[in-house]
């Protein structure tokens, strides 16, 4: 065999094929390696773009500044109309609708495409962060790089989700968080065999960001050394989670909202993120003259420079904000929460304009900021009111903040709690920021059904299942299934089938189980048989039921559970199963159809 660069990508699928462990691993360090050198070389073309931005926004007059967001966004909106439609919007999405419906498969020039219209996007001053385009790159990565060796449909999932958690580990130097991120976002899947080679691609990841980049440092450096977690502070983060689990919903239904108002506008799409643009141009102005004693514009741009304002040394800032001396006596907590609802409703409608509208970039540093926001000044106003304990910190409600506020919109909490771990590297709040994010979490999924990331594939009709379905139905009785009534009267093998076609005729029963003499069930005969034969009327009232009859299909009992049920569905080709009462032989009951029974596990997935 010649040794051409094809023949070692067969060779080498070929052992993926044989022993798809090992290979797996290697393969996906090979990913991480090549993500980070992506992550690496997007975030420095980030940062230039944001640099030139602010250096220009420094020089023109403030009626102009809508016009640089602008000019990014009509970039983007050429890049995406042309050459990568999937590249807009905040990318996780896509790359889940590629896991579900496309076996893994995005081609290469999504992740070329995504990487120069985020830098346009957010580099200009849009309201997004690095997460959704650096996910895309790396399962992009992992996607191609499968693809091109030939690894196997059912191991391509695994090295998507390979490059997505490399591309989290190397843009927040995160590699715990990035493997919670592939394995509870977008594969849903925790065995072994997926989690080896995702660990080992988020180590591989970090380890060669921090050499190119030669530090290790957090993103947020911040130190409360002083803080120490009372019992009486559960209350507070108690409430803390709740209010972020509203800011959470306010964050999702906005985004969904305005993504549907913007696909609703008759204009083109190029033009969409433009609109956008100005829109969040003007929001900017607003920003320059609310907040001008904040460290930048917090209104544009993913916020990075103003959340320190919300905890550690630059805490100060936010108390300038509500200046106590500017307000009467008793005033003070609402005047601190009316700069909380400014602050959180302005940087919603701001990534809504960006993303919405079409611009790129993810929703993972304006939720951050949303989350530091609302800790931060409710924070406040427990100090203000006296309630913040001794030994505690207001500061350390913003970082809980953050932390309850991505739980929310992700349905995450473990992607949440460690990511906030790992992006500030204090330890101290730790158990508050487990709770707030548990408590967060579970009032989100009361308030919506989807995550900020699965909304849309909703809407679409993509519904995202998990690992845990077949657990989740293990516990799930077939008796919470609606059934389907039985003929009115038995059917025995002796019968005509022009008894059958009576019954169905008036009826319209879809099958019909066989009973002998006891009333024990011996086959049945399916709506299909009938209906083949009909085509030989004149043969009909010559037929018994008996020469239709199948006895190779199972029954079903009452004590099974919805797992064995589908499985039993999934190896025939029948409309609805006979449900026997096992106390008594095997009397028939009730007709189970797949329809009643795909309609209940749909709603077990909602309420798993």
């Amino acid at each position: 065999m010649k040794l051409t660069s094809k023949n070692i990508l067969r060779t080498i699928g070929g052992w993926v094929h044989d022993h798809p462990d090992g290979w797996l691993n290697v393969l996906g360090a090979i990913i991480g390696a090549i993500t980070a050198i992506g992550a690496v070389l997007f975030s420095r073309g980030l940062m230039r773009a944001e640099h030139w931005t602010e250096h220009l926004q420094g020089e023109i007059a403030w009626w102009m500044l809508p016009v640089i967001p602008m000019i990014g966004a009509l970039l983007t909106g050429l890049l995406v109309y042309n050459f990568a439609r999937e590249a807009g919007g905040h990318g996780v999405p896509q790359v889940l609708d590629a896991i579900v419906r496309k076996g893994g498969k995005i081609p290469a020039r999504i992740g070329l495409v995504k990487v120069i219209a985020s830098i346009c996007t957010v580099g200009t001053g849009g309201s997004a962060g690095a997460e959704g385009p650096i996910v895309q790159i790396g399962a992009v990565t992992g996607s191609v790089i499968a693809r091109k060796i030939g690894v196997p449909r059912r191991h391509i999932g695994t090295l998507v989700g390979c490059g997505a958690a490399a591309g989290i580990s190397s843009i927040f130097n995160a590699p715990i968080a990035g493997v919670f991120f592939a394995l509870e976002i977008l594969l849903r899947d925790f065995s072994l065999k997926t989690f080896t080679p995702i660990v080992i691609a988020s180590v591989f990841a970090t380890a060669m960001t921090q050499v190119i980049l030669g530090d290790n440092n957090a993103i947020f450096s911040t130190e409360l050394p002083n803080y120490v977690f009372s019992v009486l502070e559960l209350p507070s983060y108690i409430v803390l989670g709740v209010l972020c689990a509203f800011g959470a919903w306010t964050f999702t239904m906005v985004l969904e909202r305005g993504e549907d108002v913007f696909d609703k506008m008759k204009l083109h799409q190029v033009l969409k993120p433009v609109l956008g643009a100005l829109m969040l141009g003007v929001l900017g102005i607003f920003g320059m003259w609310a907040f001008a004693k904040m460290p930048g514009n917090e209104i544009l741009g993913s916020g990075h420079s103003t959340i320190p304002a919300f905890f550690g040394n630059g805490y100060s800032v936010i108390t300038h904000l509500v200046n106590p001396e500017s307000y009467l006596e008793g005033q003070i907590v609402w005047g601190m929460i009316g700069v909380l609802g400014i602050l959180v409703i302005a940087k919603i409608l701001a990534t809504t304009f960006t993303l919405a509208s079409g611009g790129s970039g993810g929703v993972f540093a304006p939720g951050l900021f949303t989350g530091a926001a609302i800790g931060g000044i409710f924070g406040i106003v427990l100090d203000k009111a006296g309630l913040v304990v001794e030994g505690s910190s207001p500061a350390s409600y913003a970082l809980v903040g953050m932390a309850a506020v991505i739980a929310g919109t992700t349905f995450a909490p473990m992607t949440a709690i460690l990511i906030l771990f790992e992006i500030t590297r204090e330890p101290h709040v730790l158990a508050p920021i487990m709770l707030a994010a548990i408590v967060s979490t579970a009032m989100t999924r009361k308030l919506m059904p989807d995550s900020i990331y699965t909304a849309k594939l909703r809407r679409a009709g993509i519904r995202i299942g998990t690992s845990r379905d077949m657990s989740l139905l293990r516990h799930v009785p077939v008796s919470s299934v609606d059934y389907a009534a039985l003929p009115p009267e038995p059917v025995y093998a002796s019968d005509p089938l022009s008894k059958l076609i009576t019954l169905h005729a008036h009826h319209n029963v879809p099958d019909f189980p066989v009973v002998d003499a006891d009333g024990q069930y011996i086959g049945m005969v399916t709506g299909a048989d009938m209906r083949t034969a009909l085509i030989d009327r004149e043969a009909i009232p010559l037929l018994l039921v008996a020469e239709l009859m199948r006895s190779d299909f199972p029954v079903i009992k009452p004590d099974e559970h919805l797992d064995t049920v589908m499985e039993k569905f999934s190896k025939h080709e029948i409309s609805s199963l006979v449900l026997v009462d096992g106390f008594s032989g095997e009397k028939p009951i009730a007709l189970v159809t797949r329809m009643k029974v795909m309609a209940r596990y749909n709603a077990v997935l909602d309420e798993g």
